[in-house]
């Protein structure tokens, strides 16, 4: 199978998801990268593409240059990965389905309403995919339980929690920590927690329950003094069918390294996934005992054995989940895949109104916002 040429917006020196999703997609060898604008620093920008093996024709200081220059080349590239920070999505994003080449960008979507209204636009304009990373997914046990809930093996959904905990932001952040600097700015990262890690389990609870959220109340806090987004963030949901959701993320509950967890409840079972052992998921039917499905167990037939690259017992979570969402946009794009897994715009519009709903809402004291 032909490799896709893969660019990159961001990812340069220093920077931690840009390395993910170099790593990710290479994982089933379906990218070779070739061309980026790393930095809005152009040595930095420079030094970064050469410690890539990147040529230095392909190296860019600005993204609409590349975005003009690799869409008039016949070699140019298929897809661009957008790796920068959020206020830096929507610009490049544009530019680059408005040249005709698919985008694979990092979540949220981008920082304001705005913006999404623009990107919106923009895929609705351009025959080139877009594709929001939203990589939990990708996790075969997820989609495994998507599954299950869309095949009624939990019966009618009533009630959802789902949280995001860690702890790395207990204290102030670092001035030299590049990743702690901007997610705790404002201006550059739109919510805190709700946008760092609460979308991921937002998007989660969508993605398996195929539920619409249809209000929202919220608390958010910023626990360490001085701090100007959110940290913690406590969320009632009411969905569309009369389901009722719970959602705590937060990034100063101590001891608490990656913890995203997904519960869901029906009127015949419940399964109950976490992400730190995303290879395992205890699925309950009333009255009889609990069943431990595993990633590689036997009897998944179209589930999670579909998405699964190595034996049973050998974990596979964050990375590879990465990886089926590259997978997956290869073949949309090489038009062997539909993509029907693939978070897209609508994932992304969802996302900010989703943060921008919990803004709203606690800056009310606590109202319900509708959608």
């Amino acid at each position: 199978m032909t490799r896709l040429k893969l660019g990159m917006v961001g990812g340069g020196q220093g920077a931690f998801i840009g390395a993910v999703h170099r790593i990710a997609s290479r994982i089933d060898d379906r990218f070779d990268l070739v061309a980026g604008a790393l930095s809005s620093d152009a040595k930095r920008a420079a030094a970064s593409a050469a410690e890539l093996g990147i040529a230095p024709d392909r190296s860019y200081a600005d993204f609409r240059d590349m975005a003009k220059a690799e869409a008039a080349r016949a070699d140019g590239i298929d897809a661009v990965a957008i790796v920068t920070p959020n206020h830096m999505h929507a610009a490049p994003v544009i530019a680059f389905l408005e040249a005709g080449i698919a985008v694979i960008c990092d979540k949220p979507l981008c920082l304001t309403k705005e913006e999404a209204d623009q990107i919106a636009a923009a895929v609705k304009r351009s025959k080139a995919p877009f594709i929001l990373t939203h990589n939990y997914t990708g996790y075969p046990l997820i989609r495994q339980a998507r599954q299950m809930v869309a095949d009624g093996k939990l019966g009618k959904i009533r009630i959802i929690q789902a949280e995001y905990a860690q702890d790395w932001l207990t204290l102030p952040a670092d001035p030299g920590n590049k990743q702690a600097d901007w997610r705790t700015d404002p201006a550059r990262a739109g919510g805190g927690a709700i946008g760092d890690i609460g979308t991921h389990a937002f998007n989660l609870l969508s993605f398996v329950t195929g539920l619409e959220t249809e209000a929202l109340l919220a608390d958010l806090h910023s626990m360490v003094n001085g701090r100007r987004v959110d940290d913690n963030a406590h969320i009632l949901l009411r969905m569309k069918g009369g389901a009722k959701g719970m959602l705590w993320a937060s990034q100063v509950a101590v001891g608490k390294e990656n913890g995203l967890q997904l519960r869901i409840y029906g009127d015949k079972g419940s399964i109950e996934w976490g992400q730190e052992n995303p290879n395992v998921m205890t699925y309950s039917v009333f009255g009889e005992p609990k069943q431990i499905i595993t990633r590689g167990g036997a009897g998944l037939g179209g589930g999670a054995g579909q998405w699964t690259r190595i034996p049973p017992g050998h974990p596979e979570g964050y990375l590879e989940g990465f990886a089926t969402l590259y997978n997956d946009a290869a073949d949309l794009i090489q038009g062997t895949g539909d993509g029907a897994l693939l978070p897209g715009i609508k994932a992304g519009l969802d996302g900010m109104w989703f943060i921008g709903a919990c803004i709203a809402s606690s800056k009310k004291d606590g109202v319900w916002i509708k959608r």
